[in-house]
């Protein structure tokens, strides 16, 4: 459980990167190559292995919804680092995100 909990963090990294790097393509997909979308690629990749490591003795129903809680973290990365607002509807679905995970670990019990 706490390889896929690392794993949706470093995830939600890898969404900050990729918007960082996306500024560029403003200019045309020469720019395509950059280092901030690599990152992002890269995190995405490294999340993806922990995610692979952690289902191998899990169960899959309770290991995959955790990969929600990205969307806890990437609203976090993005009020700090790109000032976007919160709302009470972000803040509704991420209460609601949190309610769904809850029950389903509670399904295996």
């Amino acid at each position: 459980m706490l390889l896929v909990l690392l794993a949706s963090f470093i995830g939600s990294f890898g969404a900050v990167f990729l918007k960082m790097g996306s500024a560029k393509l403003r200019h045309g997909f020469r720019h395509f190559v950059d280092i901030r979308l690599a990152a992002g690629v890269g995190m995405y990749l490294l999340s993806t292995c922990f995610f692979i490591v952690a289902i191998k003795n899990g169960e899959l129903t309770v290991l995959y919804p955790l990969v929600s809680l990205g969307y806890v973290w990437t609203l976090l990365w993005s009020r700090l680092f790109f000032k976007e607002p919160f709302t009470r509807y972000k803040f509704l679905g991420l209460f609601l995100i949190l309610v769904g995970v809850s029950f389903i670990g509670l399904g295996t019990r």
